[in-house]
């Protein structure tokens, strides 16, 4: 009588962006796999190398390592960025990986491997219909950036209606994926485009961790151009918002202007040629931002009808080849895309 089959057990990606920072990396894979025995699932590490400039060290094929079944390093052919690194590794997934959920998260450890098995067991008990995001509860570094974070998220509130809490830290299930990767600002900022796209999400609350080694490569115009991204994918809501705002600006002063004018004649007095040019001024000022809120939107509304990056349709010329950094039981082996 022959038994029944076991069923296979469901299996786990870790994407893991880096450029450069094999030596977080080396740090990061032992502490990730001490806390995936928890899950019941078998692990498998994409290292997604944006370009780097320094090979992985030899020591990364000789770690310690327990419930990780294997890791291995995509190599893109040039340096994207860290959101386009992950845009570029969700379509390779989607199209030539075999998984069943996914765990997005950084290299450097603010990201901590004690909060995946929470990420993926919120995701597994929400039977995969939703994007699970570490919602970050605090923040830290150095004070004047907590200003400016918190300032970003008034802005981004204001211009967006959304509240910024969330980061790449996040769980997924396979079956969210095809929505996912057909979704052009992937390109621009992961978390953003799933947000646009109305794809179902959650957020659990975390705290961030520290960095495993040395300080954050990323400059202030590096964090700005960072926040401008993120609202590029928002850019007709942006836009549109802008213009009601400016409008009822416009339309506010125009009124107290005007009551202004009338107080004045009740009282039999002039106006006056500095009151009356600053008036002035203040109108034109506003029209100007009224005409320029209307052209972004416009613009933004227009692109829509172009064709733009599409992540199932273009990761394949940004892939040079994934190549095998660890494996239980075995040695070091290399294959192409």
């Amino acid at each position: 009588m022959d038994l029944p089959a076991q069923p296979s057990a469901q299996t786990l990606l870790v994407l893991v962006p880096v450029f450069n920072d094999w030596e977080s990396v080396g740090l990061l894979l032992p502490l990730l796999d001490a806390e995936l025995g928890a899950l019941d699932l078998s692990v498998r590490v994409l290292l997604v190398d944006d370009g780097s400039t320094q090979a992985p060290p030899p020591a990364l094929s000789a770690l310690p390592l327990e419930h990780v079944a294997r890791v291995e390093r995509l190599r893109l052919r040039r340096n994207l960025g860290h959101q386009r690194a992950i845009a570029i590794a969700l379509a390779y997934a989607e199209a030539e990986l075999a998984c069943d959920w996914l765990v997005i998260m950084d290299s450097d450890g603010e990201d901590r491997p004690e909060d995946v098995p929470r990420l993926v067991r919120e995701a597994r008990a929400r039977e995969g219909v939703q994007v699970v995001f570490a919602e970050r509860t605090r923040r830290s570094g150095r004070p004047l950036f907590r200003l400016g974070y918190h300032a970003y998220r008034a802005l981004h509130k204001a211009l967006t209606g959304i509240s910024v809490r969330v980061g790449n830290f996040s769980a997924l299930s396979r079956e969210v994926l095809p929505r996912l990767v057909v979704v052009s600002e992937l390109w621009n900022h992961y978390a953003a485009s799933v947000f646009q796209s109305r794809i179902p999400y959650t957020m659990i609350p975390t705290s961030r961790g520290r960095r495993l080694v040395g300080e954050s490569k990323m400059s202030f115009v590096g964090h700005v151009l960072h926040g401008l991204r993120a609202l590029s994918v928002h850019g007709e809501l942006v836009g549109v918002r802008l213009l009601i705002g400016s409008a009822a600006a416009l339309g506010l002063t125009a009124l107290l202007g005007l009551a202004a004018l009338a107080r004045l004649a009740q009282l039999h007095q002039e106006p006056g040629l500095l009151p009356g040019g600053l008036f002035l001024l203040g109108l034109f000022l506003l029209l100007q931002t009224v005409f320029l809120s209307g052209t972004l939107a416009l613009l933004f509304l227009q692109q829509r009808t172009h064709a733009s990056f599409l992540p199932t349709r273009d990761y394949v010329h940004y892939v040079e080849a994934t190549t095998s950094l660890w494996e239980r039981g075995g040695a070091d082996s290399a294959a192409s895309p």
